[in-house]
């Protein structure tokens, strides 16, 4: 029944399309794109807005280049992938323009959601397209990413811009019909996992491989899974090849795997938990994990021991306890040389050490958000 309510309030879907589902030995099929985008188009005229995050542009590009396999050379990589997303994005094109529907092709690296700014922008230009009627298809840009700005596969950044975009749900399309407690190709006696409702050690646990082409595997969709129930969005893992999947799914019926998640986090406390890593580390006492384990508590000088990394006033950083476990995270008002100035001293001391005006707080309590274990 929480299922079924779940799925059928979604009015913002996040759809990630898997390589293997448009695909047919590495080659883009034009059959496959087709039956995806009309079960898109179906969301679609119910009413519902959807975003598009494809894979496939680097199995494109391989056939388009006459390559026989997928090349290891990291700018032979890259060129695969800028002739493949222009096939992928005619592909899709041609597919949708039998809809009377435009597409806009959005190309992402990490840097894009580390920065504040620029992750906002890409919040504005999605909404803007979607006013328009138009649909937004996103991929990560591989033609320019090094393993710096990498987000690493499409499980994962389609997380990240559900979360981005506030969706109300993330579906992911792939050879896969579900999460299973153990890998179905290998053992028999799996059994498929209808609900997740809560991200056990069992479920964190579940290995696989993915098929055909794509990057990502099991966990990458367990991985975006928990990103999705720390943000308080559902998500989906669905079989790409069923007979209209996507409906089926938002109208209740059992396919695939649904995570229902509990509390819905704020945007801002999403960006500081999964879009940008930390520039450092704030290591704090015992009474001050005590005090900011209990929530809506800032971080105060006097509570911090080290400042490790270097990291400049308005970055995200990473609060520590003494072990070293992160425990916590958010943006600091200081940077890592004034931190190193004022650590363990008293808020009515800042001025006369660092000589101006400064925030008492180094975090404020609308600025950190607590790591669940």
């Amino acid at each position: 029944m929480e299922r079924r309510k779940t799925l059928s309030k979604a009015g913002r879907i996040v759809v990630k399309v898997g390589t293997a589902s448009i695909t047919d030995d590495l080659v883009l099929s034009d059959r496959k794109v087709g039956k995806i985008v009309r079960e898109i188009m179906g969301l679609k005229k119910d009413g519902r807005e959807v975003i598009i995050v494809s894979s496939g542009a680097i199995a494109a590009g391989i056939r388009k280049m006459g390559l026989e396999q997928r090349p290891r050379d990291l700018h032979m990589l890259q060129a695969t992938a800028a002739v493949g997303q222009n096939e992928l994005m005619k592909a899709y094109g041609k597919a949708f323009n039998r809809q009377g529907v435009n597409v806009a092709q959005i190309l992402l690296t990490r840097d894009d959601f580390c920065s504040r700014s620029r992750y906002l922008n890409i919040r504005n230009t999605v909404n803007t397209l979607l006013k328009q009627g138009t649909t937004p298809i996103i991929n990560e840009n591989d033609s320019v990413g090094v393993e710096e700005i990498k987000v690493g596969d499409n499980d994962t950044l389609s997380a990240l811009v559900a979360s981005n975009l506030n969706a109300d749900l993330l579906i992911l399309m792939s050879s896969m019909d579900g999460l299973y407690t153990r890998d179905p190709v290998r053992d028999r006696n799996a059994i498929k996992i209808d609900v997740v409702d809560k991200m056990t050690g069992d479920i964190k646990s579940i290995k696989g491989k993915s098929r055909l082409g794509g990057v990502g595997g099991i966990q990458s969709k367990i991985q975006a899974g928990k990103i999705m129930m720390d943000c308080g969005i559902a998500m989906a893992i669905v079989d790409s090849g069923m007979k209209d999947v996507l409906s089926r799914l938002i109208n209740g019926e059992p396919v695939g795997t649904v995570f229902i998640p509990d509390k819905r986090m704020e945007n801002k406390q999403q960006w500081i938990l999964f879009s940008s890593a930390a520039k450092g580390f704030i290591v704090v006492d015992e009474g001050a994990v005590r005090v900011l384990s209990k929530g809506k508590a800032s971080l105060l000088p006097s509570g911090i021991t080290k400042v490790k990394g270097i990291f400049d006033r308005g970055d995200l950083v990473a609060v520590v306890d003494g072990r070293g476990r992160e425990f916590a995270r958010g943006i600091s008002n200081f940077s890592s040389d004034d931190l190193a100035k004022i650590r363990g001293r008293q808020c009515s001391e800042i001025v006369k050490i660092l000589k101006r005006k400064a925030c008492k707080e180094v975090i404020n309590n609308d600025n950190i958000v607590l790591i669940k274990r």
